[in-house]
């Protein structure tokens, strides 16, 4: 049975969650500073590969490369809380330690895995290993609504600069 005003509830409460969303990331933003310096040679905006383990060096890359899964949205010297489209990660970076709040940087067309002890890295699409697709990336719009049959999940970036991820299953 459909509701009529499904779709408008939606919207209703995504427009909810993004106002959260905002307050929270205005509230934890207060302290933190976008400073190359104290983020070592990475600074907001530039794309990284996440080292494997905790003391692994975190290294910077080109934001078209497929290794390129994060973009840096904040970066700090002291902790900070991160909005949740974001992803947390202390870094060890040339200069030293920086903890940042990384945003996904899917490719359309790419395929990931994605794992709570490793997060997210780029795999192929053929692999066993490969746990979504990005069937559809839309940058300046966080709008699941967007997303067509062929996705049958999302994942939506809040903050600006927007981006919806329209993600599948992957083929075997």
């Amino acid at each position: 049975m459909k509701f009529p005003g499904a779709r408008l509830l939606a919207r209703v409460v995504l427009a909810l969650v993004a106002v959260a969303a905002v307050i929270v990331t205005l509230v934890g933003c207060s302290s933190a500073k976008d400073d190359s310096k104290s983020s070592g040679s990475a600074k907001v905006g530039d794309c990284i590969v996440k080292g494997a383990s905790a003391d692994a060096k975190t290294e910077t890359v080109d934001c078209s490369s497929d290794k390129a899964v994060y973009k840096i949205a904040q970066s700090s010297d002291k902790k900070v809380d991160c909005a949740t489209d974001y992803t947390a990660y202390q870094a060890n970076l040339a200069g030293g330690t920086a903890f940042l709040c990384l945003a996904p940087n899917f490719k359309q067309g790419s395929c990931y895995n994605e794992s709570s002890a490793a997060g997210v890295k780029n795999v192929d699409c053929g692999s066993t290993e490969a746990t979504f697709k990005v069937v559809k990336r839309i940058d300046g719009e966080a709008d699941e609504l967007l997303c067509g049959a062929d996705a049958d999940s999302f994942r939506l970036i809040s903050e600006a600069p927007k981006t919806t991820f329209c993600l599948a299953k992957p083929k075997a």
